[in-house]
């Protein structure tokens, strides 16, 4: 039953979390411009609330996905393990600590946004960039390696492009770019969860083949020794 629970939530969530991201890009003040505006600077200038909600259903989300991972003994264990609990938790912190407004400098609560920011960029796509290789080798997850290779791929892109505009690009086009970045990490996280759910359900299928198989052998065997009597 925990098994199926997981990816219920992960999915669940992960759906959440874009309808919510959505709600905040679709219905923000008139004036604000989401090509070269983060979604940092959205949530502190819309107040609308909708990204903060969706950050903290994400974070959420990938804690349970990868909670289920564990479960089903995915290959997460140590460093990829470590990198999502840092993406997910740094998440719910961004979302609690928001950055300030360029009027107001950069207070205390806008350097943690900050710094927690760049740890979720970072820890995601390292983390799938190490699981590559061990979905490869693992056939209960090999169907998946291929796919999550290619987000990676692009996922590294997209943080080396948010890099340079963030320094030397002077912020042009970063909004955009920020956009297409988080919209491939969502895109992994869903692709894991989707198997998580594939994997959790087969296992309680066979679990449950598995149980009626021993209550049939026993129902068996006591016929047998009725008819011995």
């Amino acid at each position: 039953m925990v098994k199926r629970l997981y990816p219920m939530i992960a999915c669940g969530g992960i759906v959440t979390a874009v309808a919510a991201a959505v709600v905040g890009q679709i219905d923000p003040d008139p004036y604000l411009d989401p090509i070269n505006l983060t979604l940092s600077d959205y949530a502190v200038l819309d107040r609308s609330g909708a990204t903060e909600v969706a950050m903290v259903v994400l974070g959420l989300s990938s804690l349970a996905l990868l909670a289920g991972m564990r479960a089903v003994r995915a290959p997460v264990s140590g460093w990829p393990e470590r990198l999502m609990l840092v993406w997910s938790l740094a998440l719910v912190v961004a979302a609690i600590v928001p950055t300030s407004a360029i009027a107001e400098g950069m207070t205390w609560a806008a350097q943690v946004h900050r710094y927690v920011s760049v740890a979720a960029f970072v820890s995601l796509p390292a983390a799938t960039a190490l699981l590559v290789g061990r979905f490869a080798a693992d056939d209960r997850w090999k169907a998946v390696a291929r796919p999550v290779e290619w987000l990676t791929l692009a996922s590294g892109i997209g943080l080396a492009a948010m890099t340079y505009l963030a320094l030397p690009g002077h912020g042009l086009m970063i909004g955009l770019v920020e956009r297409v970045f988080l919209t491939v990490e969502v895109t992994v996280l869903g692709v894991l969860a989707v198997q998580l759910a594939r994997l959790a359900w087969r296992d309680a299928f066979l679990d449950q083949a598995a149980a009626v198989g021993n209550i049939a052998r026993r129902a068996d065997q006591v016929l047998h020794r009725l008819r011995g009597i």
